[in-house]
């Protein structure tokens, strides 16, 4: 049961990461085997015959026995590898029987998208599966920026990895607590090398960020009130000031600080998140009412604006259960769109027998290869809005179009 997800779609692993989530085992039999980049199957697989020799202590019989055949099943796999995958490759193996006393030993190969840097051999009630996981996560692109009067720092977010962009010193002295001329003075002073100290961040978060497509964001953040003063006054363009979510407040500047930030501002990209869906399904529900909007929803309608060009961005809700099913019957193969719950006895309605399943694909996995294909974009939004469920309601498939034929 090998799953090859290097040229595949994330989603598919995404859906089987989930099913593989979902498994538990009576005991601590379920083995999950990690081998990294550039390393060596044949060694992993000399440690695993090592490993069934140990395991031949453990005192269940049961126990012992899914153990034992859950490694060869994973060392006998390993031997149709030529090479380590250019990825590495993860096995997850297991009883996956629901009846007490009935073996059925699974075994998934996983070759994920992304290389893997975590050695690793566990046996568990439950597979191991965080370091695929991190993988499959929306890696959304947002900029994190940490300011005070003393330093500063630009650094991008994507997904959960931060990349410091640049880093600034300050040379803004602190408040002085003379009295008198001199104080004013000061002050009048410091004033002015604060100004231009922002100025100068200001101008380095617009030439970081401007133009940037991907970017949905900015976290802007820092231990005191010059947070707010930078992003009040008139530091940042207009066009980015608008993708500020909002302001955080840190203990610390540098890299502690940027963590900080990330940490402390996850509800604002939550709460974006949902904002964007919501904006796009209002867009598309206000489009729908007009005689002359440039939409279209359901199913065949969409696929067919698709398949000719005109779809400009396909929207899918993940709450449709809808499948290409690739079927087998006495006419011959045929593809079908069916939801999952009717996939099951169907009749051929030419030569009116049974038709067997070949094949299955989850529809956004469809429409992730054909709008790859077609030169469209793929939305995927969620049924937890109000938006969401209407547009769910609608079929939960849309379209915007480039031109309506």
């Amino acid at each position: 049961m090998a799953e090859d997800h290097t040229k595949g779609s994330r989603y598919r692993l995404r859906k089987l990461l989930k099913f593989l989530g979902s498994i538990r085992g009576r005991h601590t039999e379920m083995v999950t085997v990690y081998v990294p980049t550039g390393y060596s199957l044949h060694e992993v697989s000399a440690q695993l015959r090592q490993e069934q020799g140990t395991a031949e202590n453990i005192k269940s019989k049961a126990v012992r026995k899914n153990v034992t055949t859950a490694l060869d099943k994973i060392i006998r796999h390993m031997q149709l590898y030529k090479a380590t995958p250019e990825n590495g490759v993860a096995f997850f193996c297991g009883n996956v029987s629901e009846k007490e006393g009935v073996n059925d030993i699974e075994l998934w190969a996983i070759e994920p998208p992304d290389p893997i840097r975590t050695k690793m051999y566990w046996c568990d009630q439950t597979f191991i599966l965080e370091p695929l996981q991190a993988m499959v996560e929306e890696k959304e692109v947002y900029g994190l920026v940490g300011v005070d009067k003393s330093e500063a720092d630009i650094a991008m977010l994507k997904g959960k990895k931060i990349e410091v962009i640049s880093h600034f010193d300050s040379i803004v002295p602190g408040k002085t607590k003379a009295g008198g001329q001199s104080s004013a003075r000061f002050a009048r002073v410091r004033e002015g090398m604060l100004n231009d100290w922002l100025k100068e961040i200001g101008d380095a978060v617009n030439s970081t960020f401007e133009g940037h497509k991907e970017l949905k964001g900015i976290l802007l953040g820092g231990p005191g009130p010059i947070k707010e003063m930078f992003l009040k006054e008139d530091y940042l363009h207009m066009d980015i000031k608008k993708l500020v979510l909002g302001t955080v407040d840190t203990s610390y500047t540098g890299e502690h600080g940027l963590h900080e930030i990330l940490e402390r501002g996850q509800d604002l990209i939550k709460e974006a998140s949902v904002v964007r869906e919501k904006n796009l399904l209002a867009k598309f529900l206000e489009n729908l009412q007009k005689p002359e909007g440039l939409v279209a929803y359901g199913f065949r309608e969409v696929d067919k604006y698709l398949k000719i060009g005109a779809a400009d961005t396909v929207i899918v809700s993940e709450m449709l259960t809808l499948k290409e099913i690739k079927y087998e019957c006495r006419c011959g193969e045929k593809i079908r769109f069916v939801k999952e719950e009717e996939k099951n006895a169907r009749i051929c309605e030419v030569c009116k027998f049974p038709m067997k399943i070949l094949g299955e694909k989850d529809i956004i996995e469809y429409f992730e290869e054909e709008t790859k294909n077609y030169g469209a974009k793929l939305e995927v939004v969620s049924g937890e809005t109000k938006e969401g469920a209407q547009f769910e309601a609608l079929g939960g498939v849309g379209a915007f179009l480039r031109y309506r034929v």
